[in-house]
């Protein structure tokens, strides 16, 4: 990667669009005014113009601190790290509302800030956000979420990307909270009744795990998170039979950092840390209040966690897109299991697509200069070889 060839500039940025909910699902002024108001990071290389805009967007997390998006401006790219009405809590969050949000900063963009191309920067939690928002600009389809809330996807005039990237981004939500659940919990309500033959913090069942524990740990982990969509759907059916003032319910979902692939670097393997994950030890994180989806509404549940409700797919949203699409695959990923990427890239409907695996990288290149510039250079040549360089 060349030296940085620009100083990096970055704006605050502000965007409000109205919004009338039924019940105020954010805490704080962003929530309950009426209004949607979002917030982000414009990053520009100081003194270049540009046409074109890459937008990093996650559903819940803020991403201006990550080393990508700092750097790309350096190199004469123009980012905007884009946060959505539900900016570092997931507890509520309804994955068709925040394609909403990502379609307005697409718009805002586009109609007001002067840029002729916009392409998804899909990282991490971003990349099935960034294939749903697409699928779903190319051919609506949305009116409710699979709670049964309105919610006008159709008619919100999303506009297309013109290109993406899907880079060290998982499946989806939905797909990695199954694949990460501990299968062992036998009760939603103690943590600490669980079945110790599908514990796999139980040396007795390993590492490594035979296939025969492997086949009964995954479908355990299905028929987990599909007792509690059930439990879910039940209790929203019941408020609305009470026809009251509750419409709505919060709901802890314990121990759910328990993917064999965390201890066993035998299965599907590449240059993972063995006995680790993006978080720290999966063991304390599993049981930790930091965990993947640990906190939930019942509506945010079945919009984003949900094995079989969640319209946020990965591979299904990635069949129905037509643009460019750059899929970047980090060979010892923490976050990210390995199927991931060749998955998305295979299921991609694009006819314009790539796909690179970059040795040795983690999941945010920490201490990784080298990587991190190759992560760089395959962006930069990607872009240029589309025409999406120019000023």
């Amino acid at each position: 990667m060349a030296d940085a060839q620009f100083e990096l500039q970055a704006d605050w940025r502000h965007i409000s669009y109205e919004e009338v909910a039924k019940f105020t699902e954010t805490y704080g002024f962003a929530g309950s005014v009426g209004r949607v108001n979002l917030e982000g990071v414009h990053y520009r290389p100081k003194g270049k113009d540009s046409k074109t805009l890459m937008i990093f967007m996650h559903p819940a997390s803020t991403l201006q601190l990550l080393p990508v998006p700092r750097a790309l401006p350096t190199h004469g790219i123009h980012v905007l790290c884009a946060g959505s009405r539900y900016p570092k809590n997931d507890t509520a969050l309804i994955m068709e509302k925040v394609i909403l949000d990502l379609g307005a900063w697409v718009r805002a963009a586009k109609e007001e800030w002067g840029y002729e191309k916009v392409i998804l920067g899909g990282w991490s939690g971003g990349g099935s956000l960034s294939l749903f928002y697409q699928a779903q600009a190319e051919n609506p389809t949305i009116t409710e979420t699979p709670a049964g809330d309105a919610v006008d996807v159709v008619g919100a005039g999303l506009i297309p990307a013109d290109a993406m990237t899907f880079q060290a981004a998982h499946l989806s939500r939905a797909k990695t909270m199954t694949e990460w659940i501990d299968a062992s919990v036998r009760n939603e309500l103690d943590p600490d009744d669980r079945d110790p033959e599908l514990d796999i913090y139980n040396p007795q069942n390993g590492p490594p795990y035979s296939a025969e524990f492997l086949e009964r740990y995954r479908a355990a982990q299905i028929a987990r998170n599909r007792k509690i969509t059930a439990w879910v759907r039940e209790t929203l059916d019941d408020l609305k039979k009470q026809n009251g003032k509750e419409i709505e319910r919060g709901f802890i979902v314990h121990r759910t950092m328990a993917d064999p692939r965390f201890l066993d670097s035998t299965i599907e393997p590449n240059d993972r840390k063995p006995k680790w994950c993006y978080l720290g030890d999966p063991e304390t994180v599993n049981s930790g209040p930091v965990g993947l989806g640990r906190f939930s509404t019942l509506r945010s549940w079945l919009s984003q966690w949900s094995y079989d409700e969640s319209r946020a797919d990965g591979p299904g949203n990635a069949a129905k897109i037509s643009v460019p699409l750059l899929a970047i695959e980090n060979s010892a990923d923490d976050g990210v299991p390995q199927p991931h990427t060749p998955t998305i890239f295979n299921a991609a409907g694009s006819a314009d697509k790539e796909h690179h695996v970059i040795k040795g990288a983690t999941h945010y290149y920490l201490n990784q200069p080298e990587q991190m510039a190759e992560a760089i250079n395959l962006t930069l040549d990607w872009m240029q070889k589309r025409n999406l360089l120019e000023g």
